[in-house]
């Protein structure tokens, strides 16, 4: 078998796997996209309603704006901050929509399983001139294709960090799933009930966090009894707004200048260094606790936002040999 004849499978329609792709298609050569998720951009539609900071300009590959050129695309004010359903509604459907992608992407087609054909991990003889064997999951069925190349661009957002100071499920964490968000919960709209009037408490330092943090401050202006606790690792507050005002993206910059005032209100309660150890229910609320300088702390709220990263799905890339980054697993 000649490989040189195989497409590129590519894992993930969002925006790196379709740029992957329109690279791969300007170049002569021929992908094959698998997305779990029934549109492309899945995971991103999770988080539509959250601004990105960075403008349009800086969302858009070359290769894809080639080919979206050629089907007559009309590019955005390219200054504009667009939202994630923006990016998947302007640009990501749009682009798979192409006469260069179209025909290669398949989607609710989940790779559960990548190795070598007819070679397993233990195997050295024939391992680089073997192609890849995808195993994918279509509703009911299971198929195989074979590749010449795998691009894993499934990203990290469904398999978001625990809350745990450890980097562990903290004990009673999974037990409490019902009471626990993790990301940018949408509580301006289809989340509002579950956030309005109660007591939240958000865990992480990142912009995942301050944008719930900053939406959860949006809805305590309509019903004041939301009670907002931060909690962080971080000893420093000020080391999470970033540039502020001299920040080289202004978007990112406005999270942080938004987030300083509301601590300096004391519009939010802030606590840290808070390091969670355990999660237990009382009273129909979740309790948190954890290590601080002062010793133990119990924090009770009534629901909990879990804003501290993501990390890759590597369960089915175990058959192949990985070289991956330590800490980040990239």
């Amino acid at each position: 078998m000649d490989i040189r004849t195989l497409p590129v499978a590519i894992i993930g329609a969002g925006p790196i796997g379709l740029a992957a792709a329109a690279h791969l298609a300007a170049r002569g050569e021929t992908p094959i996209v698998f997305e779990a998720g029934t549109e492309v951009g899945a995971n991103i539609r999770t988080w539509g309603h959250v601004h990105l900071f960075s403008p349009w300009r800086w969302c858009l590959d070359k290769a894809s704006l080639a080919l979206l050129e050629q089907d007559g695309w009309q590019a955005p004010a390219l200054d504009k901050l667009p939202t994630g359903h923006d990016l998947i509604d302007g640009y990501l459907q749009p682009l798979a929509q192409t006469p260069a992608l179209r025909p290669h992407i398949h989607l609710n087609a989940r790779v559960t399983a990548v190795s070598r054909r007819r070679i397993d991990k233990m195997k050295d003889a024939g391992r680089d001139d073997a192609p890849f064997v995808l195993q994918v999951q279509t509703g009911s069925h299971e198929e195989r294709f074979l590749a010449r190349a795998v691009i894993d661009a499934s990203g990290t957002w469904n398999q978001p960090n625990p809350i745990g100071a450890d980097g562990l499920f903290a004990p009673g964490e999974r037990a409490l799933a019902a009471n626990v968000d993790y990301g940018i919960p949408d509580v301006l709209g289809k989340a509002r009930s579950n956030y309005a009037g109660k007591r939240v408490a958000v865990v992480g330092g990142g912009h995942s966090a301050i944008n719930a943090i900053l939406e959860l401050a949006d809805l305590a202006a309509d019903h004041p009894q939301t009670h907002i606790t931060w909690i962080l690792r971080k000893t420093d507050v000020a080391a999470t707004y970033g540039g502020l005002g001299d920040d080289q993206l202004p978007g990112r910059g406005l999270l942080g200048l938004r987030m300083k005032e509301l601590v300096e209100a004391n519009a939010i309660e802030v606590v840290t260094p808070f390091f969670t150890t355990r999660l237990a229910s009382a009273d129909g609320q979740v309790q948190l606790m954890g290590d601080t300088p002062q010793g133990e702390r119990v924090i009770t709220v009534d629901r909990v936002i879990g804003a501290t990263g993501a990390r890759p799905e590597l369960s089915f890339l175990r058959e192949l040999r990985l070289g991956l980054h330590p800490g980040v697993e990239a």
